[in-house]
């Protein structure tokens, strides 16, 4: 995994989100995704919650969250 960017978690200790590249993420040929990971430890490398984003994917998500923070 190639790692773009990592923040602190806003509201915790040592949290830590992160931003990365998994190339052919599910075998040989297959896509690369987008991912985002958190870890409450700030252990990036087991986080607690992850999730894969294909890149036909990514602006639709960024939209999404656009949205959801107008309501925040």
């Amino acid at each position: 995994m190639k790692m773009f960017k990592e923040f602190d978690l806003v509201g915790t200790s040592s949290g830590k989100i992160g931003v990365g590249l998994i190339e052919e993420p599910y075998g040989p040929g297959s896509l690369n995704v987008a991912t985002i990971g958190v870890s409450l430890a700030g252990k990036m490398d087991e986080p607690d919650w992850k999730v894969h984003i294909p890149k036909e994917n990514i602006d639709s998500v960024i939209e999404a969250l656009q949205e959801v923070k107008g309501e925040l």
